[in-house]
């Protein structure tokens, strides 16, 4: 962004400006010329540049007129009243030029949104029990962004922003009695505080549906992943085939999306 340039001074008293000037309104316009013209150097200063470019230049030329005017000491009447209406031409192309300015901000570059679509259409369970397990993922549905990373329990963005991570996952437990799972999330790989949700589930086929949601301020290439952990074997995350009239159920859905406040 250029720097605004200092304001010029009239270096001209009124009653040296009425040695050429016919009356008091030309007089007011040649006052009038320099506060328009410390404006217009402001607005070249801003990112509205390249719009004021033409009455920039407009303004130089009578500046430079006037200039001239305040060094001739000696200058004929009908030479200075000649070159006073030549100024005062050049003030109103410059009063048209500043109104003609597209004040309005330059349109925003439209950024799309970064978002992702996933889920697993298999049955997935902890080996060892009250050991934190990554969930994994075998399917994108939809992605811009968003993505599976390596191993697929990693979700990694490309764009620094806030993403909503929403998730739902379907629970069995395949023997009698009761037991604990536990769900929370890590980030780059720590395991994110005050995240992390219990569900007991009791009896055979004991089918639970949970869902829930979790913001993420991210920078590009985090990546973010759902973790569990069981304290029976028996608990897992269950999937199953479609069979009329529903389709298949995953054992996990997550659907990822930034666009929070607008994206640009």
């Amino acid at each position: 962004m250029a720097t605004a340039p200092q304001s010029r001074k009239l270096n001209l008293t009124r009653d040296q400006l009425a040695e050429f000037l016919t009356d008091q309104q030309q007089i007011r316009q040649f006052e009038l010329l320099f506060s328009a013209v410390d404006q217009l150097q402001v607005i070249v200063g801003t990112d509205f540049e390249y719009q004021a470019d033409t009455a920039a230049a407009t303004a130089n030329e009578a500046l430079a007129q006037i200039s001239a005017l305040a060094q001739e000491t000696s200058v004929s009447i009908a030479s200075a009243e000649n070159k006073a209406n030549q100024a005062l031409a050049l003030l109103n192309k410059l009063n048209a030029a500043v109104d003609g300015l597209q004040m309005t901000q330059p349109p925003r570059e439209f950024k799309r949104s970064r978002y992702g679509s996933f889920y697993d259409t298999t049955m997935q369970s902890a080996t060892v029990i009250n050991t934190a397990t990554a969930i994994t993922f075998n399917t994108t549905d939809l992605s811009n962004g968003v993505y599976l990373g390596t191993p697929t329990s990693r979700i990694i963005v490309d764009s620094e922003g806030i993403y909503n991570f929403d998730t739902s996952f379907q629970l069995d437990k395949t023997t009698g009695g009761t037991a604990e799972f536990y769900f929370w999330f890590r980030l780059n790989g720590v395991d994110v505080t005050n995240s992390a949700s219990q569900i007991r589930i009791q009896g055979n086929n004991s089918e639970i549906f949970s869902s829930l949601n979790y913001f993420f301020n991210l920078k590009a290439n985090d990546y973010v992943e759902l973790m569990f952990s069981v304290s029976d074997l028996s608990v897992v995350l269950a999937a199953f085939p479609a069979a009329a009239p529903h389709p298949g159920i995953p054992s996990i859905i997550l659907t990822v999306n930034n666009n929070i406040g607008g994206v640009q």
